[in-house]
């Protein structure tokens, strides 16, 4: 399964992972980590995480405050947010 990523959330992640890392080097590798492993898992089982909104899934890292919202289009997983849990979520609907 291909997995494609918007704009607005690599660039989520980009800003995420400058931020960890500032904070302490390797953790912005540790957080880049953990995200691939929820794609990873959601690539092997998109039906596994629940919708939040319509057709939209919802994986939780491990060990960060953050989800991953994503849209499976057969054999495409597109990525659309990368949102910290404290983030205002109307700034998100619009993605879908």
């Amino acid at each position: 399964m291909r997995i494609l990523l918007r704009p607005e959330a690599a660039a989520e992640l980009f800003e995420a992972q400058a931020w960890y890392e500032a904070r302490s080097p390797g953790l912005g590798l540790e957080f880049v980590r953990a995200v691939e492993s929820a794609f990873a898992g959601a690539a092997r089982f998109p039906e596994k995480y629940p919708c939040v909104e319509g057709e939209l899934r919802r994986v939780i890292l491990r060990r960060f405050p953050y989800a991953v919202f994503y849209r499976n289009d057969g054999d495409e997983l597109l990525i659309v947010a990368c949102y910290h849990h404290r983030r205002d979520p109307s700034t998100r609907q619009n993605r879908n």
